[in-house]
């Protein structure tokens, strides 16, 4: 019998957690399409297309969120408790803008509906900047820190009257924000190229890929030279003890080369994926662009746990600072677990054979006018 250690485990588990968020991320392109509902449909039919495409996922955006906070709820309950606990108004904002996105889909066609369709569009287009905005907000704080205290007993209190929302004042979360929000509408901007047959809406998708991808550049650099190149909260193995390490994320890639190749890849894949789009006309650049952002978000996400990283640094107590050991689990938990996580490939594999059943055929206006239960 195998006998793996805590730590083991432990970086098994920030691997899953990491995983579970970039595929989070990838989905994301339903929220992105939501907010370019006006920007690429300028009919009630284009409209119902692009809300039809998205409503065949939107779903599974909402499930992939679930699975990151079920997740770190399971492996890392104490970073739950801190973070979702402490940061409350941030993340009920959050869950707010997720709650109108399902109520929205579902009322939206409704018979006798008082609101009108324009109301429900509306919630659909805060849900997909306003929550989608906000969440990237929330990531960032993994590597700018949160106010919080955890004391001898891993009681937790934030010190902070504006649990969480002080978030907003720190330039690199609000960027986070940013980047996440513009790189859901280069995806969206990719799946609907790929999934609608019209092509007044492909024409328009081309211009709106170039504005997203223009504005999504900067931001994306600014994170990820930012990331690499701050100090950064270290512990050390036997005390416990946190100090600070210059560029500690730019060393732990240097160190894993395969980390790092990884991250070269899904930087390349994801360039590619708009570069096919735009000049190639290729309609299937949205799976490059797939691959390319669940390769580039687990990385990034990763490297922040492991080799001894603070993954949540204390903004008011430097020794407060959560990381991977302090935060997980007990080894029973994570080891059950462990065993369970072994059918996460058999659920992705069905997600991918209902995904291609479902898109076997682009969608048509014709299809969604024929279909009285449409979205």
């Amino acid at each position: 019998m195998f006998d793996i250690s805590l730590y083991s485990f432990q970086v098994y588990w920030w691997f899953i957690v990491s995983l579970l968020g970039a595929l989070f991320v990838f989905m994301t392109f339903v929220q992105g399409g939501q907010t370019l509902l006006y920007t690429l449909g300028k009919t009630e039919d284009e409209r119902s297309l692009i809300i039809g495409s998205l409503g065949r996922k939107w779903e599974l955006t909402f499930t992939a969120l679930v699975m990151f906070g079920g997740a770190i709820f399971a492996a890392f309950p104490l970073f739950y408790a801190v973070s979702f606990g402490g940061a409350y108004y941030v993340w009920m904002a959050i869950l707010f803008a997720f709650i109108i996105q399902a109520v929205s889909y579902e009322y939206r066609r409704k018979p006798d509906n008082v609101y009108g369709e324009r109301f429900y569009e509306t919630l659909l287009f805060i849900n997909g900047s306003l929550g989608i905005f906000l969440i990237g907000v929330a990531l960032g704080t993994l590597y700018t820190g949160g106010n919080f205290i955890v004391n001898e007993m891993n009681l937790s209190q934030w010190t902070q009257h504006s649990y969480g929302l002080e978030a907003l004042l720190q330039p690199f979360n609000v960027a986070f924000g940013l980047m996440l929000f513009f790189v859901s509408r280069i995806g969206a901007s990719l799946y609907l190229y790929n999934n609608l047959d019209n092509q007044e809406i492909a024409s328009r998708i081309f211009k709106t890929l170039k504005i997203s991808t223009t504005l999504f550049l900067p931001f994306f650099l600014y994170v990820l030279f930012y990331m690499l190149l701050k100090d950064t909260y270290v512990y050390d193995a036997t005390s416990k003890v946190v100090n600070i390490e210059s560029m500690k994320l730019l060393h732990t890639l240097l160190d894993n080369p395969i980390l790092f190749i990884l991250l070269i890849v899904g930087i390349v894949l994801f360039l590619y994926s708009i570069f096919i789009a735009l000049f190639k006309n290729n309609q299937k650049a949205v799976w490059y662009y797939g691959f390319g952002i669940v390769i580039i978000v687990t990385i990034l996400l990763f490297i922040v746990g492991i080799e001894h990283t603070i993954f949540y640094p204390s903004l008011s107590n430097i020794q407060s600072s959560l990381h991977i050991e302090r935060a997980s689990g007990s080894y029973y938990t994570l080891s059950v677990m462990s065993v369970v996580s072994l059918l996460v490939p058999v659920v992705l594999s069905y997600i991918f054979l209902v995904w291609r059943s479902m898109d076997k055929t682009k969608m048509t206006i014709e299809e969604v006018k024929s279909d009285h239960h449409h979205y």
